[in-house]
Parts: C-alpha cells; sequence; structure tokens
C-alpha cells in the first residue's frame, strides 16, 4: 500500500477481526499482442469513506465540494502514487501455476470523481509466454479488499478472452478465523493472517488453440 495510505490505515487500526480497511474496485484491461500477453492495465476506485479520510487528512477539499484544484490534485497524486521500495503493487500473474514477471509502473494518474479517489496504471509483462494466464488482484495482509470489476476486457487479439470466478468469501472468512484462534489474542491483533490470497477475485485468461 502506498505510504500516505498506509499511514492513514495505521490510524484506522483496530482488532484483527476488523479487517479489511480500505475497499477498492478494481477494472483490469489485458494488453494481448498476438497471444502474448503484454501488459496489465489497471484502474482502482477507493471506497468514498476512505477517500474522505485521506483527502481531509492532506488538507485538500475543504469545502467537501469534490472539486479539487489543481494544486490539491497534484498533493493527491504525491500521496498516492508514492509507493515505498519492495511494494509489489498488489497484482499477480501466473501461467501454468508459475509467477510472471512485471516491470515497473508506467502511465500512472491519479484522479477525484464524485468524492472517490480514483488510481490508474499500466503494469508492462516481462517474462509471459504465448497462451492464457491467471490474473489477481489483492493484498497479502487484507489490508485493502479488492473487487474486481466485470467485464475484464482483452485486448489485441480475438483469440483469448477473460472470465472471473469470485472468492469464496465463507471459505475465506473460515480460515481467518481458524488462523486467529490458533494464535494468543495480543499476537492476532497485531500481526494480521497473509490471507488476501484466499479473497481475492480470479481471472483466467483462455486462449483459443
Amino acid at each position: 500500500m502506498r505510504r500516505a495510505l498506509t499511514a492513514l490505515a495505521a490510524l484506522l487500526a483496530a482488532p484483527a477481526q476488523a479487517h479489511p480497511h480500505l475497499f477498492v474496485d478494481a477494472r483490469v484491461a489485458l494488453v494481448y499482442e498476438g497471444r502474448s500477453l503484454q501488459a496489465v492495465r489497471l484502474t482502482w476506485t477507493y471506497d468514498e469513506f476512505f477517500s474522505l479520510l485521506l483527502t481531509e487528512d492532506l488538507g485538500i477539499d475543504s469545502d467537501m465540494d469534490g472539486q479539487l484544484t489543481e494544486a490539491e490534485l497534484d498533493t493527491l497524486s504525491g500521496a498516492v502514487l508514492d509507493w515505498p521500495e519492495g511494494y509489489e503493487g498488489d497484482l499477480y500473474v501466473t501461467q501454468q501455476g508459475q509467477p510472471v514477471e512485471l516491470g515497473a509502473r508506467q502511465d500512472a494518474s491519479v484522479a477525484f470523481e464524485d468524492g472517490q479517489i480514483i488510481e490508474r496504471h499500466t503494469r508492462p509483462v516481462t517474462s509471459a509466454a504465448p497462451g492464457g494466464a491467471t490474473v489477481r488482484v489483492y493484498d497479502p495482509g487484507y489490508y485493502t479488499a479488492y473487487t474486481v470489476v466485470t467485464p475484464v476486457t482483452v485486448s489485441g487479439t480475438d483469440a483469448c478472452a477473460a472470465q472471473v470466478t469470485r472468492a469464496d468469501l465463507v471459505a475465506a472468512t473460515e480460515k481467518v478465523d481458524e488462523l486467529l484462534y490458533g494464535m494468543p489474542q495480543d499476537q492476532a491483533e497485531a500481526q494480521f493472517p497473509q490471507v488476501g490470497k484466499d479473497f481475492a477475485d480470479t481471472i483466467r485468461v483462455t486462449c483459443d488453440g
């Protein structure tokens, strides 16, 4: 999570059972060239409550009219796009169960629309083989809950299509409960299990032939 979001999330810290603290609608666009995946374009729309808290924390949109000045938008962009070293970008791509390498973020931008923060960026794919892929957007620590917005688009080919399978939230919640009950209470509140993947929607891309 970005530095500013991490700092704000710390202020919202609550018992582990209260996770997540940030909800994001994730639009995913897959860019193919022929049968090879070239890039993943992401649009993240942050929930209204968290967007309000962050703008208040940054001292922008003080009149709460949902309109930012150019200077305020620059402040917001600088905060949201400040990715700390080691942050993986909450995007995971695999082929036949093996991780696909992703390049550094490109074309990053931030908008503020209808009281919600919208972050857009592209991640180039650097090691994909021709064919389908599995794509997930999730925060391993589940501080952020992502929901993939359908449909997921595939451009650059007519041979490949994407299908979204929703996470089994009941099974994921039961797993969290089991893990937390197995920890001392103070440890459970301080170190939430790495269960973000269990709550992640799954995008499966299949290609003809």
